[in-house]
């Protein structure tokens, strides 16, 4: 699988992953708003892949990968925390505990006290107050595709419905939560380039998609058409491998880019900024737009951190980066120094 190609390429080592976090702590600290909280950081956590809230019950979630990101090893754990960040479980569901079957757990939802979960080819939904599975749903393999499936993310939607992405065979699949998890096929179309996390456009309701193949940001409507939003240039390769994306209560789109290690900010007017620089593999960000916070995990650091969000009030100032506070790259001792 893709991630598993970068993982072998040793993006992080023990020690270059803690040097790298502190930086991207301090990065992420020099861009939040000043009356938010200072940054939050989760440990103890083990391939971290997507972090979400739930505002309704004041709880967070972190689906774990633990292990390969195309295993099915039966290891893979869901960590829950309280409304302050504090790690109430951090095998709050657990792959071979029980009946409880999970592998790879990557994108999760939460409709109605279900927390569902992209668990490879299939959607497994779990109680968010005991963990106890309630849900599967098997997604079958496209005719003629011999890759299988690899969903990468799910997203309400409203009104009972869920979207998930399928980032082997570029495919959005629908769900209908209301008709026995009924399943369709929004749209399926090489243009998707390898999708990965989905919004919904708080304008339109359309779905707001990240490419991670081609470092597009895309539109798909309710009929499955796509529109481009953004792209690299063909002099400029501004993104390379998108993952998580989200808007902000003021309408800001942020945007992780896994391999570059930033995240971006995409004002309502179509302006870029990286509020964030020097990550160790952002994955599957969100927005917990009742705190104003952002969600990042960090995959291969097995890390995850909340940080307070700016306000666009406050963000006039052109913007900067860790040499304007007397912040050096930290260099690591030869004998340690990671391979070319």
């Amino acid at each position: 699988m893709r991630d598993t190609k970068l993982r072998r390429r040793g993006v992080n080592s023990a020690w270059w992953g803690q040097r790298i976090l502190w930086v991207a702590s301090c990065t992420l600290s020099l861009f939040c708003w000043a009356s938010s909280s200072q940054a939050l950081q989760v440990t103890g956590l083990n391939g971290p892949q997507s972090f979400l809230s739930d505002s309704a019950h004041q709880e967070y979630f972190i689906s774990n990968v633990n292990g390969e990101s195309d295993a099915r090893d039966n290891n893979g754990f869901i960590t829950k925390l309280d409304g302050k960040g504090k790690v109430v479980n951090l095998h709050f569901i657990q792959g071979g505990k029980g009946r409880t079957i999970l592998h790879a757990p990557k994108g999760m939802a939460i409709v109605r006290k279900i927390l569902y979960v992209a668990d490879l080819d299939t959607l497994r939904g779990f109680d968010t107050e005991t963990g106890a599975p309630l849900v599967t749903v098997t997604i079958p393999s496209p005719p003629g595709i011999s890759q299988g499936v690899g969903l990468a993310d799910v997203l309400h939607a409203g009104k009972g419905f869920l979207y998930m992405s399928d980032f082997v065979t570029n495919t959005i699949y629908r769900i209908n939560t209301n008709d026995d998890h009924a399943i369709s096929v929004l749209v399926r179309d090489e243009t998707l380039s390898g999708p990965r996390g989905l919004t919904l456009d708080p304008r339109t309701g359309h779905l707001i998609v990240a490419s991670w193949d081609k470092g597009k940001i895309l539109d798909v409507d309710g009929r499955g058409h796509i529109t481009e939003l953004v792209s690299n240039g063909f002099f400029s390769s501004r993104f390379k491998n998108l993952d998580g994306l989200d808007f902000d209560t003021w309408g800001n789109l942020y945007i992780s880019d896994f391999t570059t290690g930033k995240i971006w900010r995409m004002r309502p007017d179509g302006h870029f900024q990286v509020i964030a620089e020097y990550l160790p593999t952002p994955a599957d960000i969100s927005v917990d737009r009742e705190n104003n916070l952002i969600l990042v995990p960090y995959l291969y650091s097995n890390t995850a951190e909340m940080n307070g969000l700016e306000s666009p009030n406050r963000s006039r100032k052109k913007n900067r980066t860790l040499a304007d506070y007397g912040f050096g790259f930290p260099a690591p001792p030869e004998r340690e120094r990671p391979p070319e």
